[in-house]
């Protein structure tokens, strides 16, 4: 076995251990998942409201939305604030002196955001179904679909926080980072219809993976009747799954430019003392 094969099988094995720790661990997971579950609660209050005269509850088209958000959040932004707390504490350091210790770190970060995400959505699928009338989760081709789409999504998503890991170097960066994404959400139809929106917001928002990932989650587990809500009445699901497949290419060609870019300079003076914010900040990523 190569030295680069054996440490992709390291990082695999290591990503599966810290992947079931965390998901085993009721805090840890808890802390993935609650602003999602929340979504759904408010969500369910909002099911009297309809859009225009679809006669399809806010509440309905929102949730779907809610899941792709748990998709990025726990996918994208996750990866990346892990980044940034390894970096900070010497993690990245010591794996860069290790053979092909970086190889296998990236390798275990990706498998257990992937997993963390995949369970995050199923946990929070759970309240929805419950809570939420009209919801295709009892429908096999729902969930086909709705995994197809988790797949794209994650293909998207977590180069980019890869990217942003190694592009950001302190939490406050990323707290920053987080109030832009905000912006993005609030413009990306997923609380409520991008169709409501001036033509040029509609523009921008369909732009970025958000959207895409919204309309994914939305044409699996939304009656057709939602459709009178998305622009020109369809699910576009060529359009999603390029979409997504675009911004995917576009991360996996600058995610390892910027990778080795970051491992260069990693040195001890990178390492900056721990404080109170960074265990907080892994439990929350965690």
């Amino acid at each position: 076995m190569s030295t680069v094969a054996h440490g992709v099988s390291n990082g695999l094995q290591r990503g599966l251990i810290e992947a079931k720790h965390k998901i085993t661990n009721f805090g840890e997971i808890w802390g993935e998942i609650w602003p999602w579950v929340l979504g759904v609660v408010v969500m369910y209050f909002l099911r009297g409201n309809t859009f225009g005269d679809t006669g399809v509850s806010v509440g309905l088209l929102a949730a779907p939305g809610i899941l792709g958000m748990a998709v990025l959040y726990t996918g994208m932004m996750g990866l990346s604030l892990e980044l940034v707390t390894d970096k900070s504490d010497g993690t990245l350091l010591r794996m860069k002196a290790i053979p092909n210790g970086i190889v296998g770190y990236l390798t275990g970060k990706f498998v257990g955001r992937t997993m963390m995400t995949a369970v995050s959505l199923l946990l929070v699928s759970i309240p929805a179904a419950f809570l939420i009338d009209g919801l295709r989760l009892g429908d096999a081709s729902a969930w086909a679909r709705l995994g197809v789409f988790y797949l794209l999504g994650l293909l998207a998503v977590l180069p980019l926080g890869a990217i942003i890991g190694s592009l950001f170097g302190s939490l406050q960066g990323l707290g920053l980072l987080t109030l832009i994404i905000m912006g993005l959400v609030a413009i990306s139809g997923i609380f409520y219809p991008i169709t409501s929106f001036p033509g040029w917001l509609q523009v921008i928002g369909q732009l970025f993976p958000l959207y895409w990932l919204g309309l994914g989650m939305r044409s699996a587990l939304l009656p057709d009747s939602a459709l009178a809500a998305e622009i020109s009445g369809s699910w576009r699901t060529l359009e999603t799954a390029a979409a997504l497949g675009v911004w995917a290419v576009i991360g996996l060609v600058l995610a390892p430019l910027v990778l080795r870019r970051m491992t260069r300079q990693a040195t001890g003076a990178s390492v900056t003392p721990e404080d109170p914010r960074v265990p907080a900040a892994r439990a929350g990523a965690a």
